[in-house]
């Protein structure tokens, strides 16, 4: 994990690209990326994400937006994620965006480099619109070749580490877990249940979630 851009205080003001003024919370997180950014095959509906904040306890209410499509590869996200996510966002809000990373560029074929190029793309821009990124990585899928997930999810993590943006790896950990495979086996082979999405949430909350936002919360 590599540490967060910036201070709280950094990410506060005008953000070029947002909508209109805040007429709702201040603090308003999109969380863009695939279908586990909203938490498929959890049988509550919670996912990492609703895990994660359900541990956060801010001051004030904070609005988190799942922006999640499908199979989604990276540059597909790169080409959407502006657009999506600028109606959610005010000009005097404090706009957060979080990037959920899967597996689909394997999928598709994509290269190590055009994968990097993809979220080098997606966060520099962000970074220039005065948005605090938190990326996280693409956890295991069996039916893939583990050396060429661990190889992008390294990638990934190395483009965030050169421009200081807090990259939580989660292929590593999850990798041999009995659990996870286990929670995978359980339902469709790919995405996990309520126990797998709770080991993703672990792993957000103990990689500097709370300090990201600066705010207080519960650790697991």
């Amino acid at each position: 994990m590599s540490s967060a851009n910036g201070s709280p205080a950094e990410h506060t003001g005008r953000r070029d690209g947002a909508g209109s003024a805040a007429a709702g919370p201040r603090l308003r997180i999109c969380a863009v990326g695939d279908e586990f950014i909203a938490g498929v095959g959890d049988r509550r509906a919670l996912g990492w994400t609703g895990r994660v904040m359900a541990r956060t306890s801010p001051e004030e209410p904070i609005l988190l937006a799942e922006l999640a499509v499908p199979g989604e590869a990276t540059t597909a996200l790169a080409a959407r994620w502006q657009e999506e996510t600028k109606r959610r966002f005010a000009h005097d809000a404090d706009n957060r965006l979080v990037i959920g990373l899967g597996a689909a560029d394997l999928v598709h074929g994509l290269s190590v480099a055009r994968s990097r190029l993809n979220l080098a793309n997606i966060v520099d821009s962000a970074t220039s619109a005065r948005l605090g990124c938190f990326v996280v990585g693409p956890p295991p899928r069996p039916d893939l070749d583990a050396d060429l997930q661990a190889s992008r999810s390294r990638a990934f993590a190395d483009v965030c580490e050169r421009r200081g943006i807090t990259y939580v790896e989660t292929y590593a950990p999850l990798r041999a877990h009995q659990d996870w495979h286990s929670d995978l086996s359980s339902g469709d082979g790919i995405h996990p249940g309520q126990a797998g999405y709770g080991m993703l949430a672990w792993l957000v909350l103990r990689s500097g979630w709370h300090e990201w936002l600066g705010v207080p919360g519960e650790m697991p």
